[in-house]
Parts: structure tokens; C-alpha cells; sequence
């Protein structure tokens, strides 16, 4: 039995469902992420999760225990909101107090817990300094090791890093990381950030309009998107239409070339539109051997992203992105220069809907 069971949940708000039939197994120890835009449930979840919302239907079981009815502060579950929440009348250390007061922890216990917990976010220094003494990524740091003083069995972060600038987002999610795997604490973490997700994570959740569209590891979720939605979030793609010639051998008809997929296409058949996503990296310009995938087209814009040069070509009426190393040697292409845009048939991903 996993340790975070979520069952068939849902949640309506005056009529409308904003969470529908959400289906979740975590094990001891993992980092799930909860990926997806504005409004799409995730944090949803996560509330019903803590018990700050109460479920229309569905259970959640924590270590095989059925939470549902009971209330946040009988769950032990540590939680870090986008707002970091900090007393700002109490100090750093008085802070990471205040849980273990509320237990009613000794003072000894409560004196050892406050020093281990500023030496884990590495603030030993900064135990008397308060909140608005410190800086966005230390008060963060603080609100983390608040939640995990109390020693609980599940972590829930809401977006905690969204409310900072892109560098310390960076380094901070590696801390968070490297403070999860050292404790294993099983964590749920809700971002719309897909780098976060990518890099952070043990499996993903992908959520869209309340359901959760894909559940896998990094790995999965960008080379197997198995919907548009979580191909088009999920990184850059570029979405191809074609026809299906024959779906027993996946040969399929795209601007005029025959290619196969070497697979067969299951639930299709010929002469059904198919849907096929390439991602920038697996189209190159210019004949490749092997890639014997071939479009015609101009190039629109040259995009300089340093170690990577994004290419923009337009094939009839659509826009290809592709993605070349810089060689300082090899000058870029030119808005307006005619090229052929080449790619293994095999790359491409055929998308469910």
C-alpha cells in the first residue's frame, strides 16, 4: 500500500467541478510534482490534501490512515505557502519555535530542534534576526524548516518559489531537494513552472481543467507526452497534422512525403487525421543521414540563446521551431534564406487526442 492515497477525488465549487475523479499512489520517500497552469486544480488538491478544503467525494489516506474528516493540525503535515508566513514580531529561532510549543515539546527538545533545523537551512548565524532581516530566499529557507520542525510525515510546498528572481529560484530548489532526499520526507510540490517540475522531481503529475492528464517520471512526461496539452506545456513542440496511409505499418501522408513510423498506430486507421508532436532538438537543418523526414520552408526569425541557437521556419502554413548548437565557427542561418527542415521519423510522438 502506497503512503499518499488519493482516491477518486473531486471538489465542486457552486456547481462547478474544478477537481474531477483525481486518482493519486505516492510511495515513502518520493517528490511529487503537481504541474499545470492557473486554475487547473492543482492547488486544489493540495488544499484538500492538508484539510483546508473538505472533498465533495473521494478519500485521501495518509500511511493507511483515512484523513478526510479529520482537521490540518491532526494530519502532521508540514506545509510552505507562496507567501512565506513568517511571525513578524518573533525571531528566526522563535519561529521555528512555535510548532514545537504547540506540541508541547520541552524546552530542551525544542532548544536542540531550533539549532538543527537553522543548521539544515544553514542559517546557524541568523537565529535572532527577523523577518524582515532577512532576505526573500532566507525567509523561505525559515518558513521550510518551520514546517519540517514539528517532524512531519507528509511535506506540502504551494508554490514557494515563485515570489523570487530567477537565480536564487535556481539554488534554492536545490537545496530543497538535496534537505528531501536527506530526510525522506515524502513531498508534494505545486508549481507552474515546468523546469522546476523537470528538475525536482521523482514523477509529475501534469493537471489540466481539474484532471490530471499524465503521471510519470521527468524523463516520461517530455519524451512521451501522451496528450496536446501536456506536449505543448511541457517544453517547446511542434505540432504536426498528417494522414494516415495505412495505420497496420504507421505509414501516414505529411505535405506530400509517405513516412512510416516503423509502429503500428493503434485506434487509427487509413485516412484519419493524426496528430504528431517534434520536439526543437530532434529537427536539424539541412540533410542528416538518417533523417529522412524532409520539409521545405524559410526561415522567419533567428533566435541567440547563447549555447543554443533557436531556429524559426515557416512550412506552409505552420511554424517550426528547432534548436542547432552555436559554432562560432558556423554563422546562423538568415530570416528570409530557404532551408529544408530534416528529422527522423521515429522522433515523432503521436499525440492520443
Amino acid at each position: 500500500m502506497a503512503f499518499l492515497e488519493i482516491s477518486n477525488l473531486q471538489k465542486d465549487y457552486a456547481g462547478n467541478r474544478v477537481v474531477e475523479n483525481f486518482n493519486l499512489a505516492v510511495e515513502q520517500g518520493e517528490f511529487i510534482s503537481f504541474l499545470g497552469p492557473s486554475g487547473c486544480g492543482k492547488t486544489t488538491v493540495l488544499r484538500m490534501v492538508a484539510g483546508f478544503e473538505t472533498p465533495s467525494a473521494g478519500s485521501i489516506r495518509i500511511d493507511s490512515k483515512d484523513v478526510v474528516n479529520l482537521k490540518p493540525n491532526q494530519r502532521n503535515i508540514g506545509m510552505v505557502f507562496q507567501a512565506y508566513a513568517l511571525f513578524p514580531n518573533m525571531t528566526v529561532a522563535q519561529n521555528l519555535a512555535f510548532g514545537l510549543k504547540v506540541a508541547g515539546k520541552s524546552k530542551a527538545e525544542i532548544e536542540s530542534t531550533v539549532q538543527e533545523m537553522l543548521a539544515l537551512i544553514k542559517l546557524e548565524e541568523l537565529g535572532q534576526r527577523y523577518p524582515f532581516q532577512l532576505s526573500g530566499g532566507q525567509q523561505q529557507r525559515v518558513a521550510l524548516a518551520r514546517a519540517l520542525a514539528v517532524k512531519p510525515k507528509l511535506l506540502l510546498l504551494d508554490e514557494p518559489l515563485s515570489a523570487l528572481d530567477a537565480k536564487i529560484r535556481v539554488s534554492l530548489r536545490e537545496e530543497i531537494r538535496a534537505i528531501q532526499r536527506k530526510l525522506q520526507i515524502t513531498t508534494i510540490f505545486v508549481t507552474h513552472d515546468q523546469e522546476e517540475a523537470l528538475s525536482m522531481s521523482d514523477r509529475i503529475v501534469v493537471m489540466h481543467k481539474g484532471k490530471a492528464d499524465q503521471l510519470g517520471t521527468p524523463f516520461e512526461i517530455y519524451n512521451q507526452p501522451k496528450t496536446r496539452f501536456v506536449a505543448s506545456f511541457v517544453g517547446t513542440i511542434n505540432v504536426l497534422e498528417g494522414i494516415v496511409t495505412d495505420a497496420q505499418t504507421g505509414s501516414f501522408l505529411l505535405n506530400g512525403t509517405e513516412l512510416s513510423l516503423g509502429r503500428s498506430l493503434a485506434n487509427l486507421k487509413t485516412g484519419d487525421s493524426i496528430a504528431l508532436a517534434l520536439r526543437p532538438e530532434a529537427a536539424s537543418l539541412g540533410l542528416v543521414a538518417g533523417k529522412v523526414g524532409q520539409l521545405q520552408g524559410s526561415v522567419q526569425d533567428v533566435n541567440f540563446l547563447g549555447s543554443v541557437i533557436r531556429v524559426r521556419v515557416k512550412v506552409g502554413d505552420s511554424v517550426l521551431s528547432l534548436d542547432t548548437f552555436n559554432q562560432p565557427a558556423v554563422a546562423p542561418p538568415k530570416a528570409g534564406d530557404q532551408v529544408i527542415v530534416t528529422f527522423a521519423p521515429e522522433e515523432l510522438l503521436v499525440l492520443a487526442d
